[in-house]
């Protein structure tokens, strides 16, 4: 076990503690209030937004200073992909102002998402920093605190893992780089007091080169928060275990409470958490920062939905996902939504971004408060057969066949297997495993029943075989994942494996890769 000796910078940390604690228990009677008048706050993002952008280019398009109802703003403003907004954001990164948002923007949030390989540049403005990605970091403490009155969170050390695009000039005008990235480069110098490592590490574009040198950095501080996608951090806790020779986290990092993860479902990987971090004072929040905005903050550690956030400059709408392909889907604000139904989730922003289509998709569990979690991506479903399988559905079933064979999972990816005999088909996933089960034929199974359960489409289409035959697994060999991840340029960050796909086009790559 790791000592750590008193010190100038402990008494700080303790004075940063009680001085900042007032403004957290503060922020905590905000958040409690908001979940009484939930819709009238959305109302009040949106009329500050239309409010802000009246004069912008975008604002004077649509007529802006007429708009005074939901209404009308859903009528004149039609629905918004990257590809809609691309021109717009072309010309801001070569200068130009009061496009789509009143304030200069700067910074660019470089996302290539999992849905294709180009590169999306994402409006920075400081207003969606600071009231938006700042405030939910800060809430997500608050909340936190709330939960573990007795923390000493703000006495140790907080590691971020962040991604693989650090901060660059695209030319005079413009910077981007992953939004981790643009966060750190911005952060008030006081958090550094409670981060590790430093910025020079942490903005490391290579990624192997970066985890080594957090690791160098690293393993012998006293961390006690970990923030970061939990398939990346995997790789990091591995390489300090390997440095130091320990057999588990709470061995290196005895102080070790929190980690704050998000990006990607947390379920397929909690047992190897819990292996690797056998600690009774270990914490697990989820939070939903995408590039586009903070929208979500696990706030009972007892029930992994997260709390909708509220009042951070976000008008939220959603579309029934059974009328996503339609060509008119019906398209509802928060204070219509139902419970267990499965929404695409449609921003409007104080980063300039109108009637978004952000490309994930959610289900609310709770409408007082508005609770939720993260379902999946709008093209990241299979529905070749009409099961519409879902992300949270393959992971649900994953961990439940991992949880009664022992198994656990690293990475997977599954996709339709198309058969032309009588038109059956079922699908096929490609599975790395960490541990794998003593008979992958029981695993199988329990994912098959769990599905079953889960998903009555799925159901149905299992049926006796009707249309979808029992589904296949090919175990990857180990490392194929990140191989096929290498392979494209996407180590670290936000880089994901897409879970399920509608084509094989993913698979079939990995297939080949695993030979």
């Amino acid at each position: 076990m790791v000592k750590f000796a008193g010190n100038t910078i402990e008494k700080v940390m303790d004075f940063l503690t009680k001085t900042v604690l007032p403004f957290f228990r503060y922020r905590l009677k905000q958040i409690e209030s908001h979940v009484m008048c939930a819709d009238a706050v959305q109302q009040r993002q949106l009329s500050n937004l239309i409010e802000s952008a009246r004069n912008t280019e975008w604002g004077k398009k649509y007529d802006y200073k007429s708009i005074r109802t939901y209404e009308t703003f859903q009528q004149r403003i039609p629905i918004q992909q990257y590809d809609d907004i691309k021109p717009y954001v072309e010309r801001m990164l070569q200068g130009e102002q009061g496009l789509i948002w009143p304030t200069a923007v700067k910074w660019f949030a470089k996302s290539s998402g999992t849905t294709n390989d180009k590169s999306k540049f994402l409006p920075v403005s400081k207003e969606i920093l600071w009231k938006c990605h700042y405030k939910g970091g800060f809430d997500a403490v608050a909340l936190y605190l709330g939960n573990n009155p007795s923390s000493n969170f703000f006495s140790r050390k907080g590691l971020i893992l962040g991604g693989s695009h650090k901060p660059v000039a695209l030319n005079q005008h413009a910077h981007c780089g992953d939004l981790s990235a643009v966060l750190l480069q911005q952060l008030n110098p006081l958090v550094n007091l409670v981060r590790v490592p430093p910025k020079r590490i942490i903005l490391m574009d290579e990624w192997e080169s970066k985890i080594k040198a957090i690791v160098d950095y690293t393993w012998n501080k006293d961390v006690n928060s970990i923030s970061g996608v939990p398939s990346w951090m995997l790789v990091l806790i591995k390489a300090i275990l390997e440095r130091t020779g320990a057999e588990t986290l709470s061995d290196v990092w005895p102080n070790l409470e929190v980690f704050f993860h998000g990006g990607i479902s947390f379920s397929p990987y909690r047992a190897q958490y819990k292996a690797l971090i056998p600690s009774d004072k270990m914490h697990y929040v989820e939070t939903y920062n995408a590039s586009e905005g903070f929208f979500g903050i696990q706030g009972d550690l007892s029930d992994p939905a997260m709390l909708l956030t509220l009042d951070y400059g976000i008008f939220y709408e959603f579309i029934p996902m059974s009328e996503i392909e339609k060509e008119n889907p019906t398209v509802i604000p928060l204070e219509d939504v139902q419970t267990d139904t499965n929404y695409a989730l449609i921003i409007t922003t104080c980063g300039g971004l109108w009637r978004y289509m952000i490309g994930d998709t959610i289900r609310f569990t709770s409408r007082n408060p508005y609770k939720f979690i993260i379902t999946g991506r709008t093209k990241h479903f299979i529905n070749a057969f009409g099961e519409e399988l879902m992300v949270d559905n393959a992971d649900k079933g994953l961990a439940r066949a991992c949880e009664l064979t022992g198994a656990k999972v690293k990475e997977y990816t599954a996709a339709p297997l198309f058969m032309l005999n009588a038109g059956h088909g079922r699908h096929q996933w490609f599975i790395e495993f960490e541990h794998a089960p003593e008979s992958l034929d029981e695993f199988t199974k329990i994912l098959d029943d769990t599905l079953q359960k889960l998903n009555s489409d799925y159901e149905a289409k299992r049926y006796r075989g009707m249309s979808l035959l029992s589904p296949e697994i090919i175990q990857a060999r180990e490392g194929v994942f990140y191989e096929w991840l290498k392979e494209k340029g996407k180590l670290g960050g936000q880089h994901k494996i897409p879970r399920l796909s509608n084509q094989r086009t993913y698979i079939e790559e990995l297939l080949e890769l695993n030979r």
